[in-house]
């Protein structure tokens, strides 16, 4: 099934090679934004597959649903000298390829982008890959690694505990927004010069551009940030509190709202203290803030004060659960949640993040089983059509 023609990506398919979480969260944006993606897969599947518990209501892994709707899964052996064939027919019928193997894999089954893009000089070729091309090249690239060889893990975690990561696989998610980011540069490129290119994305150099603030004080100061629990290195107060039964977070971003807090607790002279009525004073003296702050907010509970916050235009919230924030999204309206049927079968997803007015996202395909769209009724016997 294709995409209608109004899809901001109509018209554009995509060869996806990869596997995992970065590669295929890539592709599944282009998806929802139209392309016609279709996941090449080894005869044992993408690893994901196998990733259960826990599972939906049919039985399909949720890790494996997460990133891979709106997609069609044939199978390439690419051991197999047909499978290598076919593989290769459909890389070079591809406006965009993406792939995650380790760098030389895809050149050792004729699929490298030299080789293709001599062939098909307009195909955008995406490379996700841990650590580059070069010195980095041989080393596996697993999200927890790179968040802790590449600092993520230093910053996160209470600083009297052990260095811990982030409870999803955040550094793949990022890669997967850079190179669907690179992709769409490469296309809008092409759109002028008739050229693909090769689109290069790496683990490492994301989660570094990612931890901004945190990367350029590091570079700047030659001191590296050091782990805060839930306190901000450069603002205060911006942390989790304890209410009287149990945590929620105020994020105070200015003076003013410093102010109008300060106000609501009944602690109005806090906030002309020489010690706290700066930002920069509320940081150097975040710890005798924070014990004022406790004080109060222990004598009510996390709603009484969510609630009197939310009047005064304090920022403030609940620590809620993964259930509680998707209830959340759509008290607000946001409708975090699509519920995709296609041939007899339905997937309930979480909606895509980008709402465009024209043409919006559109979920057309559940997760597909492997193989499910196998045959050569659309698939072109050689080059691009």
């Amino acid at each position: 099934m294709m995409a209608s023609l109004n899809a901001p990506l109509a018209g554009i398919r995509v060869a996806d090679f990869s596997r995992v979480l970065a590669g295929p969260y890539a592709s599944m944006i282009l998806a929802d934004l139209g392309a016609d993606v279709i996941k090449i897969e080894s005869p044992a599947g993408d690893d994901t597959r196998a990733w259960t518990p826990p599972v939906d209501e049919s039985g399909r892994g949720t890790y494996f649903a997460s990133v891979n709707r709106n997609k069609r899964s044939i199978v390439c052996d690419l051991r197999a000298p047909e499978g290598a064939a076919e593989a290769r027919r459909l890389a070079l019928s591809a406006d965009v390829l993406i792939e995650n193997f380790r760098p030389g894999t895809m050149e050792r089954f004729a699929l490298g982008y030299d080789e293709l893009a001599a062939e098909n000089p307009a195909l955008v070729y995406c490379s996700v890959t841990g650590f580059g091309t070069g010195d980095g090249a041989h080393l596996p690239g697993y999200d927890l690694l790179v968040q802790a060889v590449g600092g993520l893990m230093s910053v996160t975690g209470d600083p009297e505990s052990d260095p811990t990561k982030a409870g999803v696989a955040l550094v793949d998610v990022l890669t997967g927004q850079n190179a669907v980011v690179g992709i769409q540069a490469a296309l809008r490129v092409r759109d002028s010069t008739g050229i693909g290119q090769r689109v290069e994305v790496n683990l490492l150099s994301s989660l570094l551009a990612a931890l901004v603030n945190q990367s350029s004080a590091a570079l700047n100061t030659g001191v590296s940030p050091k782990r805060m629990g839930n306190a901000h290195p450069s603002i205060a107060p911006y942390e989790s509190f304890a209410a009287h039964d149990g945590p929620f977070v105020i994020a105070v971003g200015n003076d003013a709202q410093f102010a109008r807090l300060t106000e609501l607790l009944g602690l109005a002279p806090v906030s002309v203290d020489p010690r706290f009525s700066r930002n920069d004073k509320r940081v150097e003296n975040r710890s005798q803030l924070r014990a004022i702050l406790n004080g109060r907010l222990a004598t009510e509970t996390v709603a009484h004060w969510v609630d009197a916050m939310k009047v005064a235009g304090i920022p403030a919230g609940p620590v809620n659960d993964v259930g509680q924030a998707i209830a959340y999204a759509a008290e607000l309206g946001l409708g975090p949640v699509t519920e995709i049927s296609d041939a007899g079968r339905t997937s309930k997803q979480i909606s895509n993040p980008i709402a465009l007015s024209r043409t919006p996202t559109r979920y057309r395909l559940v997760p597909p089983d492997i193989g499910q769209h196998q045959g050569a009724d659309w698939l072109p016997a050689e080059g691009k059509q």
